[in-house]
């Protein structure tokens, strides 16, 4: 799984120029707009919110020793919460609004490495696609807070709260590559053997999930230029898997 999560990664390599060349920026237009209206609403109402969520926590320590210590930890698990539930709507939000718009880039970066004209594909529309990316991401996001919970309070338990971080990063991250890897992959299977390839195939996905989120890390810019590079570096690790005999992209 190790060499997948780096195939993913190695996969953004490229991205901008690859980008350029095929001139797939244009492609890109709403789907940026709707991250960036997505994401100005998820800050405001975590910004509301977080507060509140921190004050019921604290709540919950009904002794009055040690009651501003878990007030204060109360209130960052709060932020905490906010912010992983957030990002986790986020994600899924754009990338199931974004896919009608994310196939066409998929099937040029496909067209592109294979050299080919035409792409072997599925018969899709533009609703088709939308529903797809809603029902994909609608199972993603479902699953992922189901494994999120109980990570989350893990938190309260020192020590083991580091280790939880991290495999709370590795959800997110194989949840992110999920629904970018099905751009490509609702070309050429169904809804159930998609998520047959994805899971056959978790390291290629949290690899590409990795760099979603490090994207994501970048102030302002990284909610801009999330879903082209993690979009065309999922297209490009996802064909060349299905297409083993392409093994380096053209230069």
């Amino acid at each position: 799984m190790f060499k997948n999560i780096l195939k993913g990664l190695q996969a953004y390599s490229g991205g901008f120029a690859l980008i350029s060349k095929l001139k797939l920026w244009r492609y890109f237009a709403i789907p940026i707009l709707i991250s960036i209206i997505v994401f100005l609403v998820i800050i405001s109402a975590a910004y509301g919110w977080s507060d509140n969520l921190g004050e019921w926590i604290a709540n919950a320590w009904v002794w009055e020793w040690g009651k501003s210590a878990f007030t204060t930890i109360g209130t960052i698990i709060g932020g905490l919460v906010i912010i992983v539930i957030g990002l986790i709507l986020f994600k899924h939000i754009i990338m199931a609004l974004s896919a009608p718009f994310m196939s066409p880039v998929s099937e040029k970066i496909e067209a592109y490495i294979t050299k080919s004209e035409t792409v072997t594909s599925r018969n899709t529309t533009f609703m088709s696609q939308l529903w797809r990316g809603i029902k994909i991401n609608g199972r993603n996001l479902i699953m992922e807070l189901v494994l999120t919970i109980p990570i989350l309070l893990l938190k309260f338990i020192p020590i083991v709260n580091i280790f939880s971080t991290v495999l709370l990063f590795m959800v997110q991250a194989y949840y992110a590559g999920f629904g970018n890897l099905d751009y490509t992959l609702e070309r050429h299977f169904s809804y159930r053997d998609s998520i047959a390839f994805v899971k056959k195939h978790r390291g290629l996905s949290i690899g590409n999930g990795i760099g979603f989120l490090l994207l994501l890390l970048i102030p302002i810019v990284g909610v801009i230029l999330v879903l082209p590079l993690s979009v065309t570096a999922a297209s490009v690790s996802t064909v060349k898997t299905l297409n083993p005999e392409h093994k380096e992209l053209q230069s």
